[in-house]
């Protein structure tokens, strides 16, 4: 069924989210939300962030202040070209990057490579090829012994082992070949986004083109995967995320090429997922063209986040924690244009949003108690920014 939500909100002019317009109002709450934090002043605030870019540059590298929610440019962390995406290792001493290229190494493949992190610094691991060309998503298993890649323009999904950080050549792939009904973007299928159960013991592969969720079960010592069956989504909705909520039995699939969420059921026996309700995020005035993009949760499961391409917005939710149903709360500016990634900060009292097509990320204050996101915020320069990864 389709959940119908409030659609009376509107967004604010992105002329209102200027700097020169939104400084005294960014201030202020920098200035509230510095007092209520209560940072030990004996130890150093400030943080490394990773930003994936499609640029040939593509990992950028900056200190961030949450007292002062100052981001500042550190300089290139990695030469990598056109990364799509960059994933952490459990313990947080690798990266691993997805580049969205169609030869690599002289074959007609994406690229997938690890680094070591140290000292707030990258050093190359390993380099291997995916199963195919625009390889835009990797994601670690939380042993951190094997790594999932997923081939948007390539239709495909590969595996590897990881030792120490290095990458296997690929262990296991898969071509997928159903798409769905919208000829100018479904005509292939198109694996956008890898994930892994709260309990490891399911994999799932969301192909956009295809509008499912395929489901394996994957070993993480061998890296090798087995299929254990398939979500169906609406046709021609376009399956590109699957997160999960911390009460370990809810997902969120956001849809692309619908702009829905789609709330599902997690089945811990078999990894099945169930629909429990679709959420429609678009206002009812808007008919443009629309792309839903990337869902962000709070640790503590509290409240949900949504961002949205082309209406270019952001929608805070709040989520009841045993059921994960969603209540909204508003939709707010993304501060630019095509929001591709976003992420809480530490502090989760700052929303970082990376705004590819503005070349910037958009630096919004949050009130932890309400959820809610402020209207105005501040821009950093970033050349086509992708993802955000928080050391």
């Amino acid at each position: 069924m389709v959940c119908a939500m409030n659609r009376t909100s509107h967004l604010p002019s992105r002329r209102k989210f200027l700097v020169t317009s939104s400084a005294a109002t960014f201030a202020a709450a920098s200035q509230s939300l510095a007092r209520s934090a209560r940072f030990v002043a004996s130890s150093s605030p400030r943080t490394r962030v990773f930003v994936a870019s499609s640029a040939p540059n593509g990992i950028l590298a900056y200190d961030w202040n949450p007292q002062t929610a100052d981001l500042t440019p550190v300089g290139v962390a990695a030469s990598v070209p056109k990364v799509a995406w960059i994933a952490f290792s459990p313990g947080r001493e690798f990266v691993y990057s997805a580049s969205e290229l169609d030869q690599f190494e002289g074959k007609p493949a994406g690229e997938v490579a690890s680094f070591r992190l140290a000292d707030g610094n990258l050093t190359p691991l390993s380099a291997r090829n995916s199963a195919s060309v625009g390889t835009c998503h990797v994601a670690v298993d939380h042993t951190g012994q094997m790594l999932l890649a997923a081939d948007y323009s390539g239709a495909s999904a590969a595996s590897f082992r990881i030792r120490e950080g290095k990458l296997s050549e690929p262990v296991w792939t898969e071509h997928y070949t159903v798409h769905g009904p919208n000829p100018d973007r479904q005509s292939t299928a198109h694996a956008h986004f890898a994930s892994f159960s709260p309990d490891n013991r399911f994999a799932y592969i969301n192909d956009l083109g295809g509008d499912s969720i395929h489901i394996y079960k994957p070993d993480p010592a061998t890296a090798q995967m087995t299929s254990a069956g398939i979500y169906h989504g609406a046709p021609g909705s376009g399956a590109r995320t699957l997160h999960f909520h911390p009460n370990g039995h809810t997902a969120y699939c956001m849809n692309e090429l619908a702009s829905t969420v789609d709330v599902l059921e997690w089945h811990k026996a078999d990894g099945s997922l169930t629909l429990v309700t679709r959420i429609d995020l678009l206002p009812a005035d808007y008919h443009g063209p629309t792309r839903g993009c990337d869902t962000v949760i709070a640790r503590d499961g509290t409240f949900v986040y949504f961002a949205n391409r082309d209406d270019n917005f952001l929608y805070s939710f709040r989520a009841d924690f045993h059921s994960g149903a969603l209540t909204p709360i508003a939709r707010s500016s993304c501060g630019g244009k095509t929001p591709r990634n976003f992420a809480l900060d530490p502090t989760e009292r700052w929303m970082l949003v990376a705004n590819q097509d503005s070349n910037w990320i958009s630096i919004f204050a949050r009130d932890p108690a309400t959820g809610k996101l402020a209207e105005a915020g501040r821009n950093v320069d970033a050349l086509a920014p992708m993802c955000i990864l928080f050391s």
